[in-house]
Parts: C-alpha cells; structure tokens; sequence
C-alpha cells in the first residue's frame, strides 16, 4: 500500500514561524513534524509515499529529496494553487489509482498504530476508512460520528459549543480505495469532510470510522506546537528522539558540547553541535536546536529554540520559540508565549512580552520594550559604527558575508583604481574575515596592498603612505569571541563621523559598486614594512641621548604582533633591553583585565631584579602601552598619563596638549607650571586625533595607555610613546618614581549605571535641571563643577545601556560624596 503527505497547508495560524517555512519542516525534538510522519510510516511498511506540496514547496523537496536516507522512495505532487484536502490528493491520482492508500497530514504528530488502521479497513470493504480519535475540546475539528459498527452516520466540520455533540474528532487519517476518485472533481478546490464524505454518505457509500488508541496533536497553534515538544520529551508520543540520554530526560546530540557547570533541569533536548556554556540554565521542556550557543548565566524554561541561534550572557528565554539563525544579545527577555521570526537580531537588555509576535528578519533595537507585535519594520542597525569601528561577536554579529558586504560598501565611496591597505591582528578569526574583505575590495575595482600580521599603528602609518583608506581587522580588546572592523581615512585615522554616515547610507542601501572583468583590483604585498616605519619613527622623534645615558629597560610584547617590530627598533636606539613574550599567540589575541594585570606585576618583578630604569607593557596589537617604575611598582595608567605629560611639557615649554574630559584637573596644574595649555576634547579617539594634528600640540593621551606623538603620528602608538619616553627620561636624568612623586595625587571615582535605551534623553535633561546655577561644561555629556572646584560628569554610552559618571575631589571621601549624589539624580530618571 502507498501513502500520501499532505505537505502543502500555509499554517497561517503558526506565522511567524511559517512565514519563510512550510509547516511540515516546523521541529518538533529537532526533527521537522513531516520526519516523524514518515518515520511512522515506514515502521507500518508504507515507505512509498507521495507528498502533496504547495507553499514553499521546494524547501520541502530539498530537504527530504527522494527519501534515500530515510530509506523510503519519496515522489511529489504539485499544486499550483490550493486544491483543498480532496483536490490534491485528487492531483497525485496517476501513482494512487491502482491499490488502497492511506492519507496522512504532514503537519500533525501522531503514533497510530497505522497497521490496525488498514486491518480495519480492509475488515470492513469500506470504500473509506477514517480515523478518529478522542480530545478534550473538539472546536477546532470536525466531529465525527458512528454506530456500533463502526460505519460513519454523521460529519461537522468546526462546531460551536452549541453543536458539539461527540468528543471523537477526525484527525485527517485515512484510508481510501481509488474508486473514491470518482467523486473528485480535478483542478478545482474539493474537500473530504465538506464535499466528498457527504456525497458517499448520501449515495450509501461505506464510509467507517477507526477510533485510534494513542497521541495525536494536530499541531496548528502555538501552543499547540509548544504541547508538541513538551509532550515529546516526556515520552508521551512514541517518537525516535536523536541523541544520547545522558540522564534521565536530559537528551544530548552528536557533537554537542555542553560544559560540566552549565544547570540541566529534564526534560529537555540539546541539538548536534550546539554549545552551551559554563552557568547557563536549561530547564525542562526546553529544546535546543544544532549549532546553537548558550552563553553563560542565560537561562531557557519551556523555550524551543530552532537551529543555528546566538544566546547571550544572561539572557532569559522562558515558554518562548525562536527561528532559525537568530541572535539573543546579552541580557535580552523573551517573555511567556511570544514567537521570534527567522533571522531577527534581538539587542542587549531588550524586553519582548508575552504573546509578542517579531516577524523574520526583524531587529529589536537595544533596550526596547516590546509589547506589540513587530511585522513590518525591516532589520537593520541605525548605526554600523560603535566606538571601535563595526564591532561584534564573530561568526554570530560579524560573518564572512557581513565583512564581505561592509567591505564592499566601503569600496564603493572611494574612487575606482584606489588602493586600499588591508591589515590583522594574530588572530585566526581576523584572518579569516580579512581574506573576505580582499577580496570584496578587489571585486570592485580597488587594488589592494595587503600587510598581513602588523601593529595597529604600522597599519596606520602604512595607509598614510599613499592609500586612500585602510581597513584593520582585530579581536575586541578584552572580549576574545569579538572583532573589530576598523576603518582609517588616507591619513591612517578612523573615518570621520561624515565619512562613518556616508559608509552607513551605502551599507543600508546596498547599492555596492562591481567591477568590470578587466576592472578587478590588484593584490600586492610590501616589503620592508617594518624597516619603513621604524626609519620614519626614528628620524621623527627625538632620540638624543638614549646611547650614551646607558639605560637597561624592560619591554613585555604580549606576544602580540608589538613584537614583530620590536627587534630592529631597540637595535637602532642602542638601548639595553630584555624583551619577554616576543613570539605570537594566535591563542590569545587579546588579554582580559586580570591577565593584563598579572603580566604587569611579572614585568614589575623582572624590572626590579634587573635594576631596570623602567619597564613598558605593549596590548596585543601595539596600540596602547603601560608603565612600571625602577622600583617594580605599577605605575596606573591615569597616573602615566600625568608622568607622560610632565616630561614632554618640561622638555618642550610651550604648545597644547590634547586630553579628554574625563581626565584629573591636576593635568591642567602640571600644563600650566611648565607654560603649556591643555585643549580638553570629548571621549572619542577622533576628536583626540583631530587635536593631535594641529601644529601646535605637543602630546595626547587618553588616560588608559593610549598616547599620542604629533610629531610622528596624530593617532594612538604604543611603539612612539615607548621611544619617545626613553627619550625623554635619558634627557632628563629622573626616575619614573621622581616624576610620580612631585605630581599632585588626583582623586577621580568612576561609576557605571544600568540605564535602559529608552530614559537616557530623560537622565541627561535631568542632569541639566538638577545642576542649576552651577557651571556646566557640554564638550562631552554633561561636567557639573562646583563653586568649590569638584566636578561630576555624566556621560550616556553610545553602544550599551550605561551611563558613566566620573567625579573628582580633593580627596576620595570628597569625590565619593559628590558621586553617590549625581548616582542618585541618574536613578531617579531612570526609574
């Protein structure tokens, strides 16, 4: 005997879910619903089956193909329009006409016994059989009903209370003999219960009703479909569950990585290749589909999650389904009952409500609060740029397509035939992602020069030297799962905020630039790129007397790319120096804070026992630099930056110094004694960088190791500072502990807030009003000064849900007090 699935139903009730798949391919326990129909099949010996397709038909012929690997021999029939339940099992009538066939719905869950089912019918000569099965609440089916000897007397189709008169409902099963066709008419819409079984019933046809014992779940409505998975973990359907039981109720997939601290609650399912993350919390009747993450301290009760989903830190998923290929950020809620599409990005600390409805490709903007359904509105960030570049968790916010794309966007606001130079940390996944980028620039008409493994600060130099932009690829500092995509200018800067825009307005519109096939960009790699930079680096800052002051120094590369530099530079400056961790890690491509923080006290412990002068430690990529005293001792980087600014003002006497304002008012002291000016700039390298290019400035720095040498570079370089530094202390003949000692001790207290997205305009106006009289500087957030001299300042975060407040006193009680207080202005907007 054949069977025919009905494969072809819209499943409109289910939408989101079946707005870009077919009910069939729906998972139930990480199979489609259609699987387990044709699981069921075969075990009864119906493996040739005919399936009925209409809705996205083809992504139901792709995936089950002709059934080889379930080891059926699958065929399909077509409708090029509904043809209602009768009308296209009618359509498949050439491969039915020959032999009884059985009818089965491709979108229900069941485990008849499909062979008692057919025993009945052929028992019986019923022309046909249907199967029947008993249900609490009979509304949304037809009810059926039959004598004693099983033949139907009466059908109704989607009763009212008024009219239930049977709790046996019919499940869309059946068994038919091919005479039935006659009673079909072709290509026009017919159905069983509605137009053929009254007919049959009318002529005194046999027509016999099979009460099935066992599950049945026409799975039709969300909850219905949430039922389903429930049910099917707890063993109330017979189903094939694909996986290892790895204790009771906990069933866990092939390649499944799940860390011995993650909390599993059964019963609950975990997809092939998913991983899931040490403190994570999985709760019963949770499924999670493959490849999905789960990141630490998230937390899923009752959540069927589809394939290919990014969970974030501390997310809570609760009696909620999730499409495939979606992305759950940090601390995000998924609330009781609602449903997101395929494809939505969900931001940080966002809130979807119950019974919320987010349609695919959608995204929820950091920190909304949904509470209606989202249908409508496109995905797409409002902005690309955060303040590291295009920054996100690789392969999950920044894929090759996103690089490819980004990059792509970018070659088409320059010229064509410009060059563009490419550039990566050490990591694999930065260069991977380069790779992609090459390229896309290529493929429109931009010839690349391609560094490979450099410092940040060769790449940008390097872009400067006759590019018309750069493009650097880099893991996040401190987030080693993250990336940067970092665009510079012709000079080697970031791009402009104009610049960033025009990039955004290309993204947004996809209107990318291709190149013609005699069109495509030029790939060439440079040689002697560090012999070039160190030559420029040292014919433009001053290294006079580093030879002859017989210094002993430290330098710590990090076993970052600092070090590829570092060997050829300390030759050249004739300074004694032990270099440690000089060789590459592609295992470490940056460090957390505590790692930082370790490597400062070992370099601190070398220094001292070598009797060193100082010692340097160099981040990752070369960009930023940190200190330790001939003592041993850290020397902090807000403390460095006074250090920093109290050698180069004394050597130079006059000129600018540009800082941002978050940093200690001692800095204006310690200009001004030496007859220098500070220019106070906003928190954004940019806005440091465009300061550094006067003529006039003859230091930046940003307070977190960050420095700028104008007379080399209007950008951040770690390698600059560090010659420019010996430098200055052979010059000067003091100590690193001799400088600290004669600076003022500043007392700076920084706090962050929680803040949602939606109440930031709030805080800041309420800051305003709540500073009255006093005078209010706006270069960046909002600086309160006292009449007394202390300050506050309160600044919103463009790219979280923060606000960052720094206050500074005479003393730290002081500074503390006057904190707590502007605390309390921020909450109180923010409640």
């Amino acid at each position: 005997m054949k069977a025919v699935v009905m494969a072809g139903g819209e499943g409109t009730r289910l939408r989101p879910m079946t707005s870009s798949m077919p009910k069939p391919l729906l998972p139930v326990a990480n199979r489609p619903i259609m699987e387990h129909v044709l699981r069921l099949l075969k075990r009864h010996g119906l493996t040739e089956t005919v399936v009925t397709v209409q809705f996205l038909a083809s992504l139901v012929k792709n995936y089950f193909g002709d059934g080889e690997e379930l080891g059926m021999e699958l065929s399909y029939a077509n409708e090029e329009k509904p043809l209602g339940t009768a009308g296209s099992v009618k359509n498949a009538e050439e491969a039915l006409k020959d032999d009884a066939f059985l009818v089965i719905s491709g979108d229900a869950l069941t485990d008849f016994d499909l062979t008692e089912l057919i025993n009945f019918h052929k028992e019986n000569g019923a022309l046909v059989t249907v199967c029947l099965t008993r249900v609490p609440n009979p509304l949304e089916f037809g009810i059926t009903i039959v004598d004693e000897e099983g033949r139907v007397e009466r059908f109704l189709e989607k009763p009212t209370w008024g009219q239930v008169f049977s709790d046996t409902v019919n499940t869309g099963i059946y068994v038919m003999e091919p005479e039935v066709f006659d009673y079909v008419e072709p290509d026009v819409p017919v159905d069983w219960s509605g137009d053929v079984f009254p007919q049959l019933m009318k002529e005194g046809k046999p027509i016999y009703g099979y009460v099935a014992e066992g599950y049945w779940e026409d799975v039709g409505t969300h909850e219905s479909y949430v039922k389903a998975q429930a049910d099917v973990l707890e063993g109330k359907v017979d189903v094939e569950i694909d996986g290892f039981e790895i204790s009771p109720g906990v069933w866990v997939a092939e390649g499944a990585e799940v860390h011995a601290d993650a909390v599993l609650r059964g019963p609950l399912y975990i997809g092939d290749y998913a991983k899931v993350e040490a403190g994570a919390e999985i709760r019963e009747h949770t499924v999670v589909g493959s490849n999905v993450v789960v990141k630490s301290g998230a937390f899923l009760h009752k959540a069927v999650v589809h394939d290919n989903v990014y969970i974030g830190q501390h997310s809570n998923l609760r009696g909620c389904v999730v499409g495939k290929n979606t992305d759950i950020m940090r601390a995000a809620r998924i609330e009781d009952g609602a449903v997101i599409g395929d494809e939505c990005l969900i931001g940080e600390e966002s809130i979807v409500q119950g019974n919320v409805r987010v349609y695919p490709f959608k995204t929820i903007e950091a920190g909304a609060f949904v509470n209606t359904s989202v249908i409508w509105e496109s995905r797409g960030q409002a902005h690309l740029f955060g303040a590291r570049g295009v920054s996100g968790i690789l392969n999950v916010e920044i894929t090759p397509e996103l690089a490819v794309r980004l990059a792509g966007a970018y070659a088409t606001t320059l010229k064509k035939g410009s060059t563009v130079t490419t550039a990566r940390d050490h990591s694999r996944g930065a260069r991977a992602l380069k790779r992609a980028v090459i390229s896309a620039l290529q493929a429109s008409a931009i010839d690349v020069r391609d560094l490979e493994n450099v410092p940040l600060p060769v790449a940008r130099q390097q872009t400067a030297r006759g590019s018309a932009g750069g493009i650097m690829i880099r893991t996040t500092p401190g987030v080693p799962d993250s990336v940067d995509i970092m665009f510079f200018d012709g000079q080697g800067a970031d791009l402009s905020q104009a610049s960033q825009r025009k990039l955004d307005r290309v993204f947004a519109r996809q209107e990318y630039r291709r190149a013609f096939p005699g069109e495509i960009g030029d790939l060439h790699f440079p040689a002697s790129v560090f012999d070039s930079y160190t030559g420029s680096l040292l014919r433009n800052v001053d290294t006079t007397g580093i030879s002859e002051s017989g210094l002993k120094v430290v330098v710590d590369a990090s076993n970052g790319s600092a070090g590829l530099v570092l060997p050829s530079l300390l030759g050249k400056l004739g300074v004694d120096s032990l270099t440690i961790n000089p060789g590459l890690d592609e295992s470490r491509p940056t460090e957390s804070a505590d790692a930082r923080r370790s490597g400062l006290v070992r370099l601190g412990e070398i220094v001292a026992s070598a009797r060193a002068a100082f010692g340097v430690r160099f981040d990752p990529v070369g960009e930023r630099l940190s200190l330790v005293d001939e003592k041993g001792r850290i020397v902090e980087d807000d403390r460095a930056l006074l250090v920093m600014l109290d050698l180069v003002a004394a050597e130079r006497r006059s000129g600018r110094v540009a800082l941002p304002v978050t940093t200690t008012r001692i800095a204006e002291q310690v200009a001004a004694y030496h007859g220098t000016q500070v220019e106070w700039t906003t928190t954004s390298p940019d806005d440091l960088t465009r300061v550094g290019r006067d003529d006039t400035t003859i230091f930046g720095g940003d307070g977190r190791g960050g420095f700028i040498v104008p007379e080399f570079s209007s950008v951040f370089d770690g390698t600059a500072a560090f010659v420019r530094l010996i430098g200055l202390v052979a010059r000067t003949q003091l100590t690193l502990s001799q400088i600290d000692a004669r600076i003022p001790r500043a007392h700076v207290i920084k706090r962050d807030l929680a803040t949602p997205w939606a109440v930031k305009g709030l805080v800041m106006r309420r800051v305003v009003e709540a500073a009255g009289d006093r005078f209010v500087d706006t270069t960046d957030g909002v600086r309160v000064v006292e009449t007394d001299g202390r300050w506050v300042m309160v600044l919103p975060d463009p790219a979280e849900a923060v606000t960052h407040l720094w206050a500074e006193g005479p003393d730290d009680a002081s500074a503390q007090a006057l904190l707590d207080e502007w605390s309390a202005v921020v909450d109180s907007a923010g409640r």
